[in-house]
């Protein structure tokens, strides 16, 4: 058997996030789909990062193991070649059978874009369409909350039960072409809408003069998603980058006879 990492962008608008289902189009499901297609075999993708639903990736992560033996340029050509246009393999290479992406990630960088005029069409599916006027002194304040390691449970999706507990290590606003801006967060692990909502809570605050930085706080501390503040939608997030651990996990390294 050999092991294979990926790194995919795509557009995820009209996809119901990465993560193989039963029904309904998924990123991983049409990889996957495509893959047996092609070369006549299944494959179960593992990814680094489950993207949600509208979600866009420029460096998503996944490794799939597989007994097909063709040269990994190979396998990438002829697997985009049948993807639809939304999909895209960047790189595909050899890696040990014990590499799996969900594991020694270092940092993670998302981005968030927004815009205060409409965007125009070619970008509209890319960037939130904020049509309030902010603070953007009081949203750089709100966002600086955020950094460092807390526990996000009150900015997370109000299913998840588990640790909540997330370590961010820079979040940076950057203003592009007037009145768009990014906003790119760094951290090795984010759990599921907290980007979302915490850009969506920062831009309810920084428009809202009613709404303070403290009321910011008090939503963190009292460790509840069930609060007024906003939750930004997928439009606007992309996966940009993920970096892993430096682990020589190339296949001649793995003292495994592929026979």
């Amino acid at each position: 058997m050999i092991r294979y990492k990926i790194v995919v962008a795509y557009d995820g608008t009209d996809y119901l996030g990465w993560q193989a289902q039963a029904q309904g189009a998924t990123v991983a499901g049409v990889l996957q789909q495509t893959f047996k297609r092609v070369f006549k075999k299944e494959i179960t993708l593992v990814a680094a990062s489950r993207t949600d639903a509208g979600v866009h990736a420029l460096g998503q992560v996944a490794a799939f193991t597989t007994d097909l033996f063709l040269p990994p340029d190979t396998i990438r050509f002829v697997w985009n070649s049948k993807l639809p246009p939304a999909i895209s393999i960047c790189l595909l290479e050899q890696v040990s059978l014990s590499f799996n992406p969900r594991h020694n990630v270092v940092e993670k960088r998302y981005q968030y874009a927004f815009s205060l005029k409409r965007p125009l069409p070619l970008l509209a599916r890319y960037i939130w369409y904020y049509r309030r006027s902010i603070d953007i002194d009081k949203l750089r304040v709100a966002l600086a909350l955020f950094i460092g390691t807390h526990n996000f449970r009150s900015f997370c999706s109000s299913e998840y039960t588990g640790n909540t507990v997330r370590t961010i290590h820079a979040i940076d606003v950057v203003a592009e072409d007037g009145e768009k801006y990014v906003i790119t967060f760094k951290g090795p692990a984010f759990l599921r809408h907290m980007i979302r909502r915490i850009v969506g809570a920062c831009l309810h605050v920084a428009s809202c003069k009613k709404l303070t930085i403290d009321d910011v706080k008090v939503i963190m501390l009292n460790h509840n998603p069930e609060h007024i503040l906003k939750t930004a939608p997928a439009t606007g997030l992309v996966l940009v980058v993920i970096e892993h651990k430096e682990l020589n996990h190339q296949y001649q390294d793995d003292n495994v006879q592929l026979t």
